[in-house]
């Protein structure tokens, strides 16, 4: 709920022009509903799940709805290898 509570306070607020809630939980979509229709702010709704629909009243809720694809993911990771100021971080063999 303090993510749902966020989203309204801070469009309350006019702390942003568009949402984006990641997230396939209908908890979501009242006040998703109450940001776009209230307050007329966009609410990018983005689905985790690549094998599960969007619930119908959450993807009703939200302006647009994109689906996270494993693909995206890949192609947007970071280098094994960043250097800063501090040092150099390395990703785990695992990763």
């Amino acid at each position: 709920m303090n993510l749902a509570t966020r989203l309204l306070v801070d469009g309350f607020n006019g702390d942003y022009e568009q949402a984006v809630v990641v997230s396939n939980d209908a908890d979501f979509a009242g006040a998703m509903l109450y940001v776009r229709n209230n307050l007329g702010l966009r609410v990018t709704l983005v689905n985790p799940d690549a094998k599960t629909r969007s619930p119908t009243r959450l993807a009703d809720a939200a302006t647009y709805v994109k689906r996270l694809w494993k693909s995206h993911l890949r192609r947007r990771r970071f280098p094994d290898t960043l250097t800063d100021d501090v040092g150099v971080i390395t990703k785990p063999p695992g990763w």
